[in-house]
């Protein structure tokens, strides 16, 4: 098999050009960014077709093109359930119930209108635990973006600067943060946004080839099922039982654990893609968001899932060999994109497949990086540590933040070293952060009884609950450390991802459990009037301002939701 790849020359300049053309757009708005609603929030002015594009890219970094492929190798066709129960219909609840909370009462992050509904305390807990979450998200990008250069350039550098080895994955890990913090700190939120775009089409063109060239290969969808087990080409078939599946995890596991907690937990209540919808120029807009976003989100399956099962096909059939994780006998399938990319991609093509690659993981950077810094910069500093300063001081933090959090990246970057699939990582992460956040958003939107004690404390209670399960529970063949088992070892689940579904399940049901019993112990502070826009039972319902019935947020929901229907059924 290929090791390295072999660029031609408009390779090179595919790449060149995209790094010149991200630069630029950075440089281009840089005029634009005069104050800090601008360069954190994009000015709410961008129009519903951009916002749905960015809001549906800002999720296709690392976790979407390394992570899914990865799984498609490790899981076969169950990674679907990550695109159909996974995401569709909580950015159809987003759309019809959530934005008019989000949009409508004019908070500038998720955190904000966590202050308004319940308190300052369920702000500023909520506020942490997303800069965190965003930091380790964002650092898997840049894991990714330097595994990718290795291979493209491997330089085996071997350097001691002032006692401390660097090689040359540091060194690529370092000129990948550079370049991210460059257009971001020109450009800020309008710049990611607008990078997304690009790198959305880019992620289409550049990977369409591969799928075309490598099912052509192996003789279309009936040589690739041919030549895998019947447990990695079906979805919900096979989830009669956790022994039956690769994934091992039975239908509840899926049903509850990813399709409800994590995926309304992750959709409904992460900052970094419900600010895409926030900076849309109108409610409508903002509704619309999710759903044009949704549309090419059923589709992706075909560009970012297939071809992990085209390299797991052809390893079984002795055409290829996938690389083992470094100092470890484990298969390292955070690299199926790389080696089908080497072994099917053309001069040229090549090039297009690997800026197409790149671009996915500096958006994926750019987005986490822009959501740490807005939310730093308003929930944290600006609540905090230094309220009621100038506008141009909080420009200047936002600025300053943006560095901050590329630096810390960075350290995650090398925490994400550890797994072999980045999804598993990042699905841990959102098992502990937007589980238990899910379920104070859910009683805080439709009880308009729920306290802010209550709030407060069912977040922590679901944190912890999820830190004890992930710390007493290990995936098979794992050691005890980041993967869990830190206090016992009292159950060992078949994967790294049915452990994290359960994870998120225990988390959720203790921060619901917990919020509903201090409710009731405790009183309710705010009035209907204070909560007027903040609870769905107190809000006048929204009158749409399409032009015609079918661009209307609902008449769009329904279409998205039969299409999802329709591939679910034919991929059972």
């Amino acid at each position: 098999m290929q090791t390295t790849f072999s660029l031609g020359t408009i390779d090179w300049l595919i790449i060149l050009i995209y790094f010149v053309f991200v630069l630029g757009i950075g440089w281009a708005l840089k005029k634009y960014m005069k104050d800090a609603s601008a360069f954190l929030e994009a000015g709410r002015s961008l129009p519903a077709w951009v916002t749905g594009l960015a809001f549906i890219s800002a999720n296709l970094g690392a976790l979407e093109v390394i992570g899914m492929a990865a799984s498609g190798a490790k899981y076969g066709m169950m990674t679907v359930h990550f695109y159909l129960i996974g995401a569709i219909p909580a950015m159809i609840f987003l759309a019809i119930f959530m934005m008019p909370f989000y949009y409508g009462s004019k908070a500038r992050s998720v955190p904000e209108y966590l202050k308004l509904r319940f308190d300052e305390k369920t702000r500023g807990f909520n506020a942490f635990a997303f800069a965190i979450m965003t930091v380790f998200a964002s650092g898997i990008s840049m894991y990714a973006l330097a595994l990718l250069a290795q291979v493209i350039l491997p330089l085996q550098i071997d350097w001691n600067l002032l006692g401390i080895h660097i090689g040359e994955f540091d060194l690529y890990l370092f000129i990948s943060a550079v370049i991210v913090l460059i257009y971001m700190v020109l450009g800020g939120l309008t710049s990611a946004i607008y990078n997304e775009v690009l790198q959305f089409f880019l992620i289409v063109i550049g990977f369409a080839p591969l799928v075309i060239i490598g099912l052509s290969d192996i003789g279309g969808w009936e040589g690739l099922k041919a030549n895998l087990p019947e447990q990695m080409v079906h979805t919900w078939k096979i989830t009669g039982s956790a022994d039956a599946n690769p994934m091992g995890v039975e239908w509840f596991g899926v049903l509850m654990g990813l399709g409800f907690v994590l995926s309304f937990g992750y959709w409904c209540t992460n900052f970094l893609v419900v600010q895409r919808a926030m900076a849309a120029g109108s409610m409508s807009a903002a509704r619309k968001t999710p759903l044009i976003g949704a549309i090419p989100k059923m589709f992706l399956p075909a560009l970012v899932i297939i071809p992990g099962m085209i390299a797991l096909a052809l390893t079984n059939m002795g055409a290829l060999e996938l690389p083992l994780k470094e100092g470890t006998m484990a298969t390292d399938f955070d690299k199926v994109i790389p080696v089908m990319l080497m072994k099917y991609m053309p001069v040229g093509v090549l090039g297009l497949g690997l800026t197409a690659l790149m671009a996915s993981f500096m958006s994926g950077m750019a987005g986490n990086v822009s959501a740490f810094n807005t939310v730093f910069t308003y929930d944290i500093y600006q609540s905090y540590i230094k309220p009621n300063k100038s506008d141009e001081h909080y420009l200047k933090v936002g600025r300053w933040t943006t560095v901050v959090g590329v630096l810390v990246s960075i350290m995650t970057a090398y925490v994400a070293r550890s797994f072999n699939n980045v999804m598993d990582f990042l699905q841990l992460i959102f098992a502990f952060v937007n589980a238990p956040l899910f379920a104070a958003f859910l009683l805080g939107m439709f009880w308009k009884r729920t306290t802010g004690h209550a709030a407060f404390w069912g977040l922590i209670g679901g944190t912890i609950s999820a830190a004890i399960h992930h710390g007493l529970t290990l995936p098979a063949g794992a050691s005890a450390g980041v993967k869990g088992g830190y206090f016992s070892l009292l159950h060992t689940y078949p994967s790294e991802m049915a452990q994290n579904f359960w994870t998120a399940i225990y988390a959720f049901a203790a921060a619901l459990a917990l919020t509903l019993l201090i409710t009731f112990l405790t009183p309710r502070v705010k009035t209907d009037e204070q909560l007027k826009g903040l609870v769905y039972s107190l809000t006048p319902r929204i009158k749409d301002d399409s032009k015609y019935w079918y661009q209307t947020p609902g008449f769009l929901a329904i279409i998205v939701g039969v299409i999802s229907i329709v591939l679910t059924i034919i991929f059972w």
